[in-house]
């Protein structure tokens, strides 16, 4: 088999992958559309441009001779704290043919947990969006090691001057189907920031597993994802599905809301859309007083976090098709276990999709009998390959042959379909982003008026999941609406914008073990 190519048999049940010895995935997702003729077609549509597949090639090229020329070393971590938009592709795709490896960063984070991430990865390049300086600077200032490439996207001697001064050809690094190729950094237990490794084949034996049962895209469909392209839900969305495939995707670097999100349907015509149930929540209720045209809409996606039943069939009811909710994680790629727009079921993530397997274990990892709550393990050829520098969790999360546990807690319907039940660790799911109920104590604590606190996830009117304060002050006569106001703003100012709590409850004591830890379990039972 020639480098760099890939035979996909679709015989039976499900597809099987032969991978030529030398390959660089790349080469698959951007140069061959120059081969199968879609050079004029449009890849990526903004506001302010159109981009073809033609102009993708080439940029993509220009993009990875400007890295190298750079001086960042093949083989070498380059965070990307970049907006959504074409930028995000060139660099990603380019480092990749380059032979570097791209690491795309949560555009809503802190200084710390900025600084954190270049220091753990000790990355060689960090490119960014001039919009995210605020953040940046100051981790930039404070690391341990500055990486020896620092390029904003625009402005002056930025990443547009580097990428014109490049030159559009570009031989593919050579590399192998199992070879790291991409991170992206998942939260844990604890809280602390993990760089899951993923390699060469990864995403493109996702974005077959899963377009292909669930979207059927075709090079005709345009694609819209609110979800952003910094997180795993979000890349497959923007980027490797449509890639996959020749389809078309629009990109907007706005804050996702109803009003955007409709605006942006109705003036692009998207024919599939991926939100977060969240945000479906937000635009059901915006819906109620104005309908927008979603009638170019085949199929709607969410994932993220679990779509609660009233939410899929309020938006049913609405929109006249249900949100189409799967499984998946950071460790995955993307989703694994989905329903379909043909077989969805409400309250579910739906079946597994073919080329994956799953198990539902107790804890001695025995599988456990149908309807019984147990771990979700998944298997397939898109899993990570480990954590970076975190050898203790990569044993206990990836178990070997493409098994992870997946730290999901999950039943199994009589019929097949898999019903979460919640994390089996005390992280919180926010909007479809993890974040660390340590980091929101923590935020709380700082505060002068507060002794201890203790944060778990609480379910708000639409089903959703918030984080929930309990509290206890220096002094407990202080307790009033007016200092909960006062440590709602201090959240806000301290803490990414979706991580602040909801809900401010002032108590006398926190359950916690005989060794000082709090039972936050216990927190969740009394809420």
């Amino acid at each position: 088999m020639e480098p760099n190519m890939v035979r996909i048999d679709r015989s039976g049940d499900a597809p099987v992958f032969t991978f030529a010895d030398s390959f660089n995935v790349a080469v698959h997702m951007i140069d061959r559309h120059i081969d199968e003729g879609r050079s004029d077609r449009t890849a990526y549509i903004t506001e302010q441009e159109t981009v073809s597949y033609g102009q993708l090639a080439e940029r993509v090229n220009r993009c990875g001779n400007a890295l190298l020329n750079a001086g960042i070393p093949t083989g070498s971590r380059m965070l990307m704290i970049v907006k959504d938009c074409p930028e995000f592709v060139y660099l990603y795709y380019g480092a990749i043919k380059a032979g570097i490896i791209p690491v795309p960063i949560n555009t809503l984070l802190r200084a710390a947990d900025y600084q954190y991430m270049v220091d753990d990865s000790k990355c060689a390049a960090l490119i960014y969006s001039p919009d995210f300086e605020a953040e940046v600077g100051p981790a930039l200032a404070v690391v341990s090691r500055r990486p020896p490439v620092v390029v904003l996207t625009e402005g002056d001697g930025g990443l547009g001057d580097m990428i014109a001064a490049g030159s559009d050809v570009l031989a593919a690094h050579p590399s192998d189907p199992m070879a790291d190729c991409f991170w992206l950094y998942s939260s844990g237990s604890t809280g602390r920031p993990k760089g899951t490794v993923h390699r060469q084949r990864d995403l493109l034996v996702n974005a077959v597993l899963y377009s292909e049962p669930v979207l059927q895209i075709t090079e005709d469909d345009i694609m819209f994802s609110a979800a952003k392209l910094f997180f795993a839900y979000g890349l497959a969305n923007s980027m490797n599905f449509p890639l996959m495939y020749g389809a078309s995707t629009v990109l907007s670097d706005e804050r996702p809301t109803p009003e955007m999100t409709f605006r942006i349907i109705e003036k692009h015509r998207p024919t599939i859309y991926y939100g977060v149930p969240t945000l479906y929540a937000a635009q059901c209720r915006a819906m109620e007083t104005e309908k927008p045209d979603l009638s170019s809409v085949r199929i709607c996606v969410s994932a993220g976090e679990s779509l609660p039943a009233p939410i899929f069939n309020r938006w049913n009811e609405i929109v006249g098709n249900p949100p189409v909710d799967g499984i998946g994680s950071t460790e995955g790629t993307h989703i694994f276990i989905s329903n379909r727009l043909e077989d969805a079921k409400a309250g579910t993530s739906g079946r597994v999709l073919p080329g994956y397997n799953a198990r539902i274990v107790d804890d001695d990892g025995n599988d456990v009998i149908p309807g019984a709550v147990g771990r979700l393990l998944v298997q397939g050829q898109s899993m990570a390959a480990y954590y970076w520098n975190q050898p203790e969790r990569t044993a206990q999360t990836m178990m070997g042959d493409d098994w992870v546990n997946t730290g999901d807690t999950y039943t199994q319907d009589e019929d097949g379909y898999y019903i979460y039940n919640g994390r089996s660790d005390d992280m919180i799911k926010v909007g479809g982003i993890w974040c660390s109920p340590i980091e929101i104590e923590s935020r709380l604590i700082d505060h002068p008026a507060v002794l201890e606190a203790g944060v778990v996830g609480r379910e708000d009117n639409d089903g959703l999941v918030k984080p929930e304060a309990h509290i206890i002050l220096k002094e407990h006569g202080d307790a009033n609406d007016e200092l909960a106001a006062e440590l709602l703003e201090h959240c806000k100012d301290g803490l990414a914008r979706y991580k602040y709590p909801r809900w401010f409850n002032f108590v006398e004591e926190l359950p916690k073990t005989a060794t000082g830890k709090i039972q936050r379990f216990k927190l969740r039972a009394d809420g």
